[in-house]
């Protein structure tokens, strides 16, 4: 008789052999027994069908049966019980720093928001070293439009002029930052707030076609310095793409390549950009042609034949980019599932596409 870990799903076999582990009375003898339990379906005129019906109503009886003995598990049980499965996962990433490009629907959600935040103070609490990247794109809008500045964007680029840079400057590093540090402190962690040239984090250089978007710039040099002193002394750092040149002109970078840039300055062990997509498809017609991990070589082969496009082009960019000065990997993660922070992280699935060197 076939082993019932083999007839249920992944998710509920992973659920059966952590409950044995943590109580050896649940075995599959309790749960995977002979008729009456197990119902046949009708027989049909192909064996293999007869077959295949034969599995799916012995996966669907044995189940329901897993079902009935997960819920006598109690709840302090159950959270033991994943707060173990956790420990390797930890023990991994336990020093270690990680880079989050946060923007999107996770974002504009409260619900999401809320996730991500006690996401990172959670991977904080037992003892990553999370820095927090963030836009504001649909914030600049709103105050623009209430402004009456008009909105323009060319090739994906906001043109941003000298009254534009005043409204970007406000929005992101003293509505949209401050609110963010004040959301992670009342979730129990310490945020401290900065932009690009708090400490001379970022130095930044216009960007080549700055004559057409105005004050868009790249950054030209990171000096972690001011990071690291945060981190050591365990705050979560959250950070604007806000930064000036040499002469203090301030330019707006684009959030992507600063968390870039910053994870390959301080050598993090990974870079995650949450995104509004599920990572990058095999078919981008195709939803759930997902790909779960992939090479440097192979994303460049990807975009080489077309089957990457549009604005996860320079997301995979940035993650070749910082791959290429160290970090030891990239994720382009869904942002529209709750606690996608922590299933990138803390298990072996992911929440997305992870580029690896």
């Amino acid at each position: 008789m076939p082993a019932v870990e083999g007839l249920l799903s992944p998710s509920a076999s992973k659920l059966f052999t952590s409950k044995s582990l943590l109580n050896p009375s649940i075995s599959s003898s309790l749960i995977f027994s002979p008729a009456p339990r197990l119902r046949r379906l009708p027989s049909s005129s192909s064996s293999s069908s007869s077959s295949s019906s034969s599995s799916l109503s012995i996966r669907c009886s044995a189940t329901q049966q897993m079902e009935a003995v997960v819920d006598s598990v109690t709840p302090g049980q159950f959270r033991v019980d994943v707060l173990s499965e956790s420990l390797p996962f930890i023990q991994k990433f336990r020093g270690k720093t990680i880079v989050v490009k946060y923007g999107g629907a996770a974002m504009k959600s409260r619900s999401l928001q809320a996730s991500v935040v006690n996401d990172l103070v959670l991977l904080s609490c037992v003892g990553l070293r999370p820095i927090l990247v963030h836009g504001g794109g649909p914030e600049i809008n709103n105050w623009l439009k209430r402004l009456n500045i008009e909105v323009v964007f060319r090739d994906g680029l906001r043109v941003t002029d000298a009254e534009t840079m005043k409204i970007v400057s406000m929005v992101l590093v003293g509505d949209v930052n401050k609110n963010l540090v004040s959301l992670i402190n009342k979730a129990g962690a310490s945020a401290a707030g900065l932009c690009g040239v708090d400490g001379r984090l970022l130095t930044a250089r216009p960007a080549p076609n700055a004559a057409q978007l105005g004050f868009v710039g790249e950054v030209a040099r990171v000096d972690p310095t001011v990071l690291q002193a945060l981190l050591d002394k365990g705050h979560i750092p959250v950070v604007s793409s806000v930064a000036a040149d040499e002469s203090g002109q301030m330019y707006n970078i684009n959030a992507d390549t600063v968390a870039g840039e910053l994870a390959a300055a301080l050598g993090a062990e990974k870079l995650i950009l949450l995104t509004d997509v599920a990572g990058i498809l095999e078919d981008r017609d195709d939803p759930k042609s997902l790909v779960k991990q992939i090479d440097i070589k192979g994303v460049k082969k990807m975009m080489d034949e077309g089957r990457i496009g549009g604005g996860m082009i320079p997301k995979v960019n940035c993650c070749v980019r910082s791959l290429a000065q160290g970090v030891r990997t990239a994720s382009i993660i869904d942002g529209r599932l709750e606690h996608s922070l922590l299933l990138e992280i803390m298990t072996d699935n992911g929440a997305g596409t992870m580029i690896i060197g």
